[in-house]
């Protein structure tokens, strides 16, 4: 009787997260969705996605964003012609996970025919907040350019 009191009580003191955001493919799923809402500027999904504390460093730590500079660039900024993300793998530890891949940025030149690409590497972490998915940070940089710059 005395191990099964232990053990429940190990159990009910151990968080667990298989209910929550954090599983792999909803995450791969829910990263998608970011790419969408960065490239539609939903300022409404992306409130709720980004954490309070959310700060993304950008290639070179050429620009340091907080979640309400993010929000005011995205609708100011011309829109890209497309953002998806690929090549992604997952790491998780306890209630935070990095979503770590590339993410490939269309934008148009200034004739409005063509576009040039980027892709930059990745990191995304995203950390479970009472069952919901917060985007807490991102760490972006440049690997390749249609441009070659």
């Amino acid at each position: 009787m005395k191990k099964i009191t232990v053990m429940t009580a190990l159990l009910i003191a151990t968080p667990t997260y298989a209910g929550s955001c954090l599983e792999k493919e909803k995450l791969i799923a829910l990263d998608q969705q970011y790419e969408i809402a960065v490239q539609q500027a939903d300022i409404k999904f992306l409130s709720g996605l980004l954490a309070d504390e959310f700060y993304w460093v950008h290639n070179l730590a050429s620009l340091k964003e907080n979640k309400t500079q993010l929000l005011a660039r995205l609708q100011k900024e011309e829109k890209p012609k497309a953002r998806r993300s690929h090549d992604l793998s997952v790491r998780i530890l306890d209630n935070t996970a990095v979503v770590e891949g590339l993410s490939s940025v269309d934008k148009w030149n200034a004739d409005g025919k063509n576009f040039r690409t980027a892709r930059y590497q990745v990191m995304r972490t995203y950390v479970d907040v009472k069952g919901a998915c917060k985007l807490l940070a991102i760490q972006s940089m440049k690997v390749w350019s249609s441009d070659g710059q």
